[in-house]
């Protein structure tokens, strides 16, 4: 591919990584393939688990990039995933959106963390993300997704996201929002995000949640816990920007873990 077509095309790129148990009490990282812009590390482990931290080599997305995140823990393997800094979306040289999908699979008797950094939607950026999740009943999964829409002083791009999460075959969460320019009427308005500039998730999958669901209740101004129908349970929340974000969404993680 030429430079001029790859400029119209944008950049393909797939980062993937297989977490297994190793036989002797700890988690062996078998396949940590990187693509492009996205480079994989493994970084120092606590106990059982192993440590990715997923490091962008270059900016982007782009207008016209499409980047895919690929993570499958088999039985028995303890993974958690962070990333070395923000994702920024931004406008490119490619007309059309960018598109960053993440696909993560988490066996019977395995546990995911994925806790990656902000994502920040800067002016002029279009891109449309999608988290896909698959987990079994007896799995542990954390995701921790967080939404910034503009740099300081500025108005944001349009950021387009849908979140699915699936337990043993089973579909528990499907949901989607759309925010910035050419969104559908009322994203920024009381019902949706109230004036916010920062949205979060925070999703917890438990086999325990299965007998003894969580009590949906408001953890904060601006932030609610749900339970799913299922052993899982949803923290939604906005704020005015990404750092009470944060504070909002540990504060409730460790409440889930207490």
């Amino acid at each position: 591919m030429d430079g001029v077509t790859a400029a119209v095309a944008g950049v393909r790129a797939t980062a993937r990584m297989v977490a297994r148990d190793d036989g002797r009490g700890g988690t062996a990282l078998p396949v940590l393939e990187s693509d492009g812009p996205l480079a994989l590390r493994r970084t120092r482990g606590s106990g059982a688990e192993a440590r990715v931290m997923l490091v962008g080599a270059m900016s982007g997305p782009l207008g016209g990039d499409h980047f895919t995140v690929e993570a499958d823990v088999r039985p028995g393997a303890r993974l958690r995933v962070g990333s070395a800094a923000a994702t920024i979306a931004l406008p490119g040289q490619a007309k059309g959106e960018a598109r960053y999908d993440v696909r993560l699979t988490v066996a019977d008797g395995a546990e995911l963390h994925w806790l990656p950094e902000q994502l920040i939607s800067a002016g002029g950026s279009d891109l449309y993300v999608t988290t896909r999740i698959e987990t079994g009943a007896t799995s542990r999964f954390v995701l921790r997704e967080e939404q910034v829409l503009g740099r300081a002083g500025e108005e944001p791009g349009r950021l387009s996201s849908r979140l699915v999460l699936r337990v043993a075959g089973r579909t528990l969460l499907d949901q989607e929002l759309a925010c910035g320019p050419g969104a559908p009427a009322g994203w920024d308005g009381p019902a949706v995000l109230g004036g916010h500039r920062a949205v979060g998730q925070l999703v917890v999958v438990r086999p325990e949640f299965a007998d003894k669901p969580v009590t949906a209740q408001v953890l904060d101004e601006g932030a609610a816990l749900m339970p799913l129908a299922g052993p899982a349970a949803l923290v939604s929340a906005v704020a005015p920007d990404a750092l009470r974000l944060r504070r909002v969404l540990e504060r409730a993680q460790a409440a889930l873990n207490s």
